[in-house]
């Protein structure tokens, strides 16, 4: 049975796996200044895989890159653009193709796992929590709704750092009444995030459903005790959202880059 390589191209790092069928036989990570040494290391004693499918958001040297790393396997990197339907959700963006690739893998992947596991899909919010935080509205019949996007924590708290003399402390901890400039700082940034989730997930909330949070990305471990209602850390979530484009529609929603 042959297999699929599919990677997700983050701006700080990259996480890959390769898969036959929806079984995962490998996965792993590399910050994005190490995807030059994935052929040699990561990837020396993976079998060539018949396929690779990815997203990236990080631009075009990293395409480079990882184009360069599957040149051993001569196997043509196939990227994901976004398209109006796709994997059982319908993409409202203004011009689908501009949504973030990485987002719309997330969103097809969620609404998988909702329908697996419900009788009678409900909303749910998809949150990637990297460098930047998105937060995306899926509703119950699987319309992506939007989304919106703000700065990752450690970016909150590198911009006061950067633009307030007085706030280059140490790093500070969660608490629910900050006594301390680092806490106050840190908490504050999990303020934000946490009450951007909990708006969008209280404007799909049209039912006494509920909306599931899906949360990924690296700070999503800081940020899940955080939220209240149902929450489901899912680490490569982008990862399957892939997976499943790539195995329900065989090139017809990725593209080879010319």
């Amino acid at each position: 049975m042959s297999s699929i390589l599919v990677v997700d191209v983050g701006n700080s790092r990259m996480k890959w796996g390769l898969a036959r069928q929806h079984t995962w036989i490998s996965q792993g990570v590399v910050p994005n200044t190490e995807i030059g040494t994935l052929a040699l290391r990561n990837w020396q004693n993976l079998p060539r895989p018949a396929r690779a499918v990815g997203v990236n958001v990080a631009g075009e040297a990293a395409r480079v890159r990882v184009e360069g790393q599957l040149a051993r396997w001569r196997v043509t990197m196939e990227w994901i653009t976004p398209t109006e339907v796709a994997g059982g959700v319908v993409n409202r963006y203004t011009r689908p193709a501009q949504l973030g690739a990485d987002r719309w893998a997330a969103l097809i992947a969620a609404r998988r796992r909702i329908v697996a596991a419900e009788l009678f899909p409900r909303p749910c919010v998809v949150v990637n929590a990297g460098t930047a935080v998105t937060v995306d509205a899926l509703d119950a019949e699987g319309v992506f709704r939007g989304g919106i996007i703000l700065p990752g924590l450690r970016l909150m708290l590198d911009a006061l750092a950067e633009n307030t003399a007085a706030l280059k402390v140490p790093p500070g901890q969660m608490r629910e009444f900050p006594t301390s400039t680092p806490d106050a700082l840190y908490s504050g940034a999990i303020r934000a995030v946490c009450g951007a989730i909990e708006q969008m997930r209280y404007a799909l909330r049209r039912d006494d459903s509920g909306v599931i949070c899906y949360l990924a990305g690296g700070a999503a471990p800081e940020i899940a005790p955080h939220l209240a209602g149902s929450v489901e850390v899912v680490d490569n979530l982008v990862l399957e959202g892939v997976l499943a484009l790539a195995l329900s529609a065989p090139h017809a929603t990725a593209t080879a880059h010319h």
